[in-house]
């Protein structure tokens, strides 16, 4: 264990992070749901003197959803965390070795949904704002907390942080609490992500007896010769800091129940992860100008989930690099990967980056942290307001 960690009994009880992580695991807030998580943490954040602020908002189908804001101090530096309490659903529960919301510590190990995919890191994360308004500094700090996250975003931080922006309470620097660790604790910091791009395409023909070819037309055979086109394509290369664009076919889709019969229809979805160099309206264009080539009357629905960006190596990822090496011991790595969270929101406000736990476990049957990795985090995160705040 780096030597960092062997203060942290001195002034965190074992308990107190690990017992609120288990107090928000216990909620089942499966997006959109907030079933009690933000009511618990704002009762945290209170006690300690935050102006808590939550804020409903949107309605069906995607919502309504909770999102909290938390507030203390004034003046300069302002920094936030910014998380978010929704989690997946649990899956096949038959898998579990424990029931998933009872957050059950086994062997050293918090195991329930939302144990990485983060309710552990918002524990931590009220921990270390405790230390910090224990120690009076000026300046601000700011919790950004959406329900919102593992859905479809509509909802969640994209409309709180235009709330914010309305209210003067932008933040200057902002770290996310997403499940970063690629092996162990400390060894994978995200200073950008990748955007993302969903197409929906269908592709109409006639429909008529296989052995009559003449008297159809098969959208089978537009379609094939369309996604053979856009996989054809070298999107890149990659760059310094982002891994080659990928398109992938997601879904086809035919419903085709008999042998001798030509379709009237197919679809097919799929799936662009893009670096810094294209937009995604640009990548719409071409998916549009490809599919009109061989299906002049397709149908093409495109959803830009977010846009590629890059938080530049520089002061503020230099501090959270230098918290995370003086208590875990690791030097991180300052990586783009994975896919997308909420600090693609973010980024257009303020420098974000992204540190947590190790992720091998999100979103999978017995999701898990383990409880030295909790201390730790909470520990991390207290080092980075301490050089947030006095500049050291």
């Amino acid at each position: 264990m780096p030597s960092g960690l062997c203060f942290i009994c001195r002034w965190l009880p074992v308990l107190d992070v690990v017992g609120l992580a288990q107090d928000l695991i216990r909620c089942p807030s499966v997006t959109p749901e907030d079933a009690g998580s933000q009511t618990l943490l704002a009762k945290h954040l209170e006690t300690l003197g935050f102006t808590v602020h939550r804020l409903r908002l949107g309605g069906p189908p995607d919502g309504p959803v909770d999102n909290l804001v938390a507030v203390i101090g004034e003046g300069g530096p302002h920094f936030a965390f910014a998380g978010h309490t929704d989690v997946v659903p649990v899956g096949d529960r038959a898998g579990w070795s424990v029931e998933p919301f009872q957050a059950v510590i086994a062997d050293g190990m918090l195991v329930g949904r939302g144990a990485a995919d983060m309710k552990s890191a918002i524990a931590a994360m009220v921990v270390a704002a405790e230390r910090h308004v224990a120690r009076g500094l000026p300046g601000r700090l700011s919790f950004i907390i959406t329900g919102d996250e593992e859905g479809p975003a509509v909802y969640g931080t994209k409309p709180v942080l235009e709330w914010l922006e309305a209210h003067d309470l932008v933040p200057d620097f902002c770290l996310v609490g997403e499940p970063t660790s690629a092996r162990v604790l400390g060894d994978m910091i995200k200073i950008g992500r990748r955007g993302s791009l969903n197409a929906w395409l269908t592709v109409r023909g006639a429909q008529g007896h296989v052995a009559y070819p003449d008297r159809a037309l098969n959208p089978l055979t537009m379609l094939v010769k369309i996604l053979a086109e856009l996989k054809d394509r070298v999107l890149d290369n990659g760059n310094e800091w982002f891994q080659p664009s990928n398109l992938e076919v997601t879904d086809l889709e035919v419903g085709n129940p008999t042998t001798n019969l030509i379709p009237a229809q197919a679809k097919a979805r799929l799936n662009i992860r893009f670096n810094d160099m294209h937009r995604g309206a640009d990548l719409e264009s071409w998916i549009k100008e490809v599919v009109s080539c061989h299906a002049k009357s397709a149908d093409v629905n495109v959803r830009i989930s977010g846009e590629a960006f890059l938080t530049a190596p520089g002061e503020f990822s230099a501090v959270v690099a230098g918290a995370v090496q003086d208590i875990t011991g690791q030097v991180p790595e300052l990586s783009t990967s994975g896919g997308t969270s909420d600090a693609r929101f973010i980024r257009r406000f303020c420098p974000v980056v992204e540190f947590g736990l190790p992720g091998q476990s999100m979103h999978k049957v017995d999701e898990q942290a383990a409880v030295s990795d909790i201390l730790a985090l909470a520990e991390v995160y207290n080092a980075v307001l301490e050089r947030v705040f006095t500049g050291k």
